[in-house]
């Protein structure tokens, strides 16, 4: 079956092509000939990820999903959350918006943060459907590791010592926001058109 997940981000694409597997394909929006931004103009992750969504389906008419992936931080009311991409500014520098972060921080005993993904789902005749992942977790004073991407070098998910970017992709997806909200994404998927048939 093939679906087409809304993004051109390498990263995100790789994980979801791990995650997913058989009998799924799925293709980018560059294979689609789709090489603009899509528009995230909302006030939340789940607004954002729609939006992009149903911008794919409506000008390609393919079956499709979007992610929207934000970092709460709690002592910083919740920021950068679904400005998390562009948090330091339009160049979206995950260095520069990581050190915001850190900048933020200075002098707070509260680094209790948590890393949300919402997916936004567009089946047949633009049917909707959202699902959402989060993981717990605190900042760290100093940037750790040299895989994922974002703020996975300053995030330690809730019952580990490392952060996210000393995790191999596998050891991640077990545990990441995204991989939780893609989970609940493959077992809707796989009810609806593998064990139904359909």
């Amino acid at each position: 079956m093939k679906l087409c997940f809304a993004s051109n981000n390498a990263h995100k694409l790789q994980e979801i092509q791990q995650l997913l597997g058989p009998p799924f394909e799925i293709v980018s929006l560059s294979d689609l000939g789709c090489t603009q931004e899509l528009p995230e103009e909302q006030d939340t992750l789940e607004g954002n990820a729609l939006q992009k969504a149903t911008y794919v389906w409506d000008h390609y008419q393919v079956l499709c999903f979007a992610d929207d992936t934000g970092l709460e931080v709690e002592a910083l009311h919740n920021e950068p959350g679904v400005y998390s991409a562009r948090y330091a500014g339009p160049a979206r520098d995950n260095q520069a918006n990581m050190q915001k972060v850190l900048t933020g921080l200075e002098g707070k005993e509260n680094r209790k943060a948590r890393s949300r993904t919402s997916i936004a789902l567009i089946l047949e005749e633009g049917e909707q459907h959202l699902f959402d992942g989060i993981v717990e977790g605190h900042i760290i004073e100093t940037p750790r590791g040299e895989k994922g991407f974002g703020y996975d070098p300053i995030f330690v998910p809730e019952g580990q010592d490392r952060t996210f970017a000393e995790m191999d992709s596998q050891e991640k997806n077990q545990i990441s926001h995204r991989g939780r909200a893609v989970q609940q994404l493959i077992s809707f998927l796989r009810h609806r058109y593998v064990q139904t048939g359909t």
